[in-house]
């Protein structure tokens, strides 16, 4: 199966894609589909954009909600992850004193949003930290409440973490933080396609997350999900047509506040189906779990090769892993892997140490993981001589 996947998708077949956390990669199919939404948008645009709008983006929002077991007066489509969490920590009413809780696993994007808002509120933004290795990712939610204190008003953390893919519980913690009258913001970005998204399940109050990730969507297909008690919080993104005064007679909702933002491309959005369809009918499930063992396997060869430890259990990741590496120039490993293997891998720093974030999606292969550990141990055993 693997092997026609990666017939489908539109990667450069002479790079070794183990990067699809980054940005995702959309098959063909479904980009096809992407484009098919822009020229009818083009062949006709007032009668797409004017007339049709609505309903087109009502229709997706209701397959998102059968997606995600909730409802879809819910949900609102933003072009990403950072967009959705930018919208609810702008929104909150926050004040000199109040706690924003994060953990050191943080998306940087996302650290500077909270930075930038706590700069103009007089909150105060605490990464607190979970170190590594974890013995079991069920006692994160306890490591994480060492850092709650009287003042803690939000906690925002990853669903899965972008620098360690670790998956966080946050079922756990939202309904810990629920009892003790924490606003919790999920940031998944990562987390639609690689695992089942169930908003009843999880009882975050805000969840944010990419489509065009892991579901491969083409770029630009988010999601905001807002508990109801929470859509009067929220700002609208875009003041426009949905917005109304407080004086009107005229009703709106917390989708109508947002679904129009003036002329815009929604081509992505309307694809976001299609990327659902491709995945069911490919059947993903399986895919993932290939995958997952595929990770795991891999983790366990370059951290053998390395000396390394592995940061969690395997169930604590899915289709991408973080790797810690000896001491070494990242950049200049990412450019001699790219240069001299054609291996797309990022190399970053996290905690002042230097890691390797690895995907696996459902188009890589044995023969790709098996490039990059011998690239590795080229590059490693060429430092130490």
């Amino acid at each position: 199966m693997h092997t026609s996947l990666r017939d489908l998708f539109l990667l450069d077949p002479d790079v070794t894609f183990l990067n699809h956390g980054s940005f995702g990669a959309c098959p063909k199919p479904v980009f096809e589909t992407y484009q098919r939404w822009q020229r009818e948008l083009e062949r006709q645009p007032v009668d797409f954009l004017g007339r049709r709008y609505n309903a087109l983006i009502d229709e997706v929002r209701n397959e998102i909600g059968i997606y995600m077991n909730t409802d879809a007066e819910d949900i609102i489509l933003v072009p990403n992850a950072t967009t959705g969490v930018n919208l609810v920590a702008q929104s909150l009413n926050l004040e000199p004193g109040d706690e924003i809780l994060a953990t050191n696993h943080e998306y940087g994007a996302i650290d500077y949003t909270w930075q930038y808002v706590c700069q103009k509120t007089g909150a105060q933004y605490i990464n607190h930290p979970i170190d590594v290795p974890i013995r079991a990712m069920h006692d994160v939610t306890d490591l994480i409440w060492q850092g709650v204190t009287p003042r803690t008003k939000v906690i925002s953390i990853s669903h899965i973490s972008s620098p360690t893919a670790l998956i966080f519980p946050i079922q756990d913690i939202c309904r810990r933080a629920r009892k003790e009258g924490i606003i919790t913001v999920i940031d998944g970005a990562h987390a639609p396609g690689q695992i089942p998204i169930n908003m009843e399940l999880f009882g975050a109050d805000f969840y944010t997350g990419n489509f065009h990730k892991w579901l491969c969507a083409p770029k630009g297909a988010a999601f905001l999900y807002a508990r109801k008690d929470y859509h009067d919080l929220l700002d609208p993104m875009v003041i426009s047509w949905g917005w109304r005064p407080t004086t009107s007679d005229e009703a709106t909702t917390f989708a109508s506040r947002n679904q129009w933002q003036g002329t815009r491309d929604i081509a992505s959005f309307l694809s976001i189906p299609a990327a659902i369809e491709f995945q069911q009918q490919y059947n993903w499930d399986i895919e993932r779990e290939r995958c997952h063992l595929l990770a795991m396997q891999t983790r366990n060869r370059i951290n053998e090769m390395t000396g390394q430890f592995a940061f969690a259990p395997d169930a604590a990741f899915a289709q991408m892993f973080t790797v810690r590496l000896p001491d070494c120039d990242v950049m200049a490993l990412t450019s001699k892997l790219y240069a001299d293997h054609k291996i797309e891998v990022p190399a970053i720093v996290w905690q002042g140490k230097p890691h390797l974030r690895i995907s696996v999606q459902g188009y890589n292969t044995q023969a790709d993981v098996d490039s990059l550990v011998t690239a590795l141990e080229e590059s490693f055993s060429t430092a130490r001589t």
